[in-house]
């Protein structure tokens, strides 16, 4: 039988303490012709530690080992080579072994006696095949519930904003950090109170993991029902920290986040920094980082409190975009240092006007090509566009500068 020059080679393990039966399966094989390297250990502890060395496609494995009997080897090879098919070599006196053997995850097995060389090479193959298969389909199902999770994570962490008659336009996204990765611990939102203000925040947990996604779904629905409630501020972030502290899998868990209470018409901000990044404003001038006071972040000294607001007075038509870190840590164009807000802002201002859902979009692309697609922190981004009728003495507020925020 002469392989086809395409056939792979096949590394196959022979695990049987009988010496005899090792010549035997070792001569059908060499008859064969299948393209193959065979390795011979008598024990279950060797073939593990083969296992461990090197990979290996196929293990031929007798039940009845020094070591080991039964469905305990084939688990054992299993655990050891989760990925190497399983044939199963059995005696006539004990056919039901083997199915109970495939029962258990070997893919075939074989009856001693009663093997023929063109019956080894095909259960050698065909094993090989039908546990490639057996790992696509795996990888599959794995693949659909980390779409489901990401699915679940979103509604979470990216609500709808609840917006009733807000003049301000509102636009988020969301890219985690790695690829196929669930979402991360990032979170966002938007909400009108009765008041007519609006209401966001943008935030961050520490860690890509389900851990901080889940405390960052609990930190963002705890915001709005706060928030809607009639919380604000200081006293806002206090009941974010305990839930913080009350909600997180391990100690070492913190967040940050920006707090932002827009009213369009009186043309009035009042933003909060817990430990995170001043939000960016856009007028007909450009596009510049607003000055404002910072404050700890959430979880990182609970009960120290210290989140002072800053007080914004905005121009009649602009946009304020709140972002969480994944859009600066990452590297400049051909370079090793970090982009930072300077070469953030050297983008945003480079990027052509248009609306504020292509802006975003063109921006983060913009930033990973900088970064030649290796951010590996997720990005959010909520921007908030207004536009008020303009009024006599509006022309000194078309291009608010940093230092005309107050701090109180």
């Amino acid at each position: 039988m002469t392989p086809t020059p395409t056939e792979q080679h096949y590394r196959i393990l022979l695990v049987e303490d009988d010496s005899g039966d090792a010549l035997l399966v070792q001569e059908l094989l060499t008859d064969t012709a299948l393209p193959h390297t065979l390795v011979w250990h008598q024990t279950l502890a060797e073939a593990r530690t083969e296992l461990g060395m090197r990979q290996v496609d196929c293990v031929l494995l007798d039940l009845h080992l020094p070591d080991a009997a039964g469905l305990d080897a084939v688990r054992a090879i299993q655990e050891t080579g989760p990925h190497t098919a399983i044939i199963v070599l059995t005696g006539l006196a004990e056919p039901r072994a083997g199915v109970e053997a495939v029962t258990a995850g070997a893919q075939d097995y074989l009856l001693k006696g009663t093997v023929e060389p063109e019956l080894l090479q095909r259960a050698v193959r065909y094993a090989v095949h039908r546990k490639h298969a057996e790992r696509a389909s795996a990888d599959l199902r794995a693949s659909r519930m980390r779409a489901e999770e990401n699915a679940r994570l979103e509604r979470g962490l990216l609500p709808q904003p609840m917006l009733d008659t807000s003049p301000v336009t509102v636009v988020s996204r969301y890219h985690p950090g790695r690829e196929n990765a669930l979402l991360g611990g990032d979170f966002l939102d938007a909400v009108e109170t009765n008041d007519g203000q609006l209401h966001a925040i943008v935030g961050d947990v520490s860690g890509h993991d389900p851990d901080a996604a889940a405390l960052g779904v609990c930190l963002r629905i705890a915001w709005r029902a706060l928030t809607l409630g009639g919380h604000r501020g200081h006293e806002l972030l206090r009941q974010l920290e305990h839930l913080l502290v009350a909600e997180r899998a391990h100690p070492d868990l913190f967040a940050t986040c920006t707090l932002l209470t827009l009213d369009s018409h009186a043309r009035k901000a009042t933003l909060h920094l817990a430990g995170h990044h001043e939000p960016l404003l856009t007028t007909n001038t450009g596009t510049q980082e607003v000055s404002a006071s910072h404050g700890i972040a959430l979880g990182i000294a609970a009960g120290l409190n210290h989140w002072p607001a800053t007080e914004l007075t905005l121009p009649p038509t602009g946009a304020l975009t709140l972002y969480t870190d994944g859009l600066v840590e990452g590297l400049r164009l051909g370079s090793s240092e970090r982009l930072g807000i300077d070469g953030l802002l050297t983008l945003v201002n480079a990027l052509p006007a248009t609306e504020p859902e292509t802006h975003i979009d063109q921006l983060i692309a913009a930033v990973n090509t900088h970064n030649a697609h290796r951010h590996t922190d997720d990005v959010a981004v909520l921007r908030l566009d207004w536009s008020t009728p303009a009024t006599l003495g509006d022309d000194h507020l078309s291009g608010i500068q940093p230092h005309e925020a107050k701090t109180t």
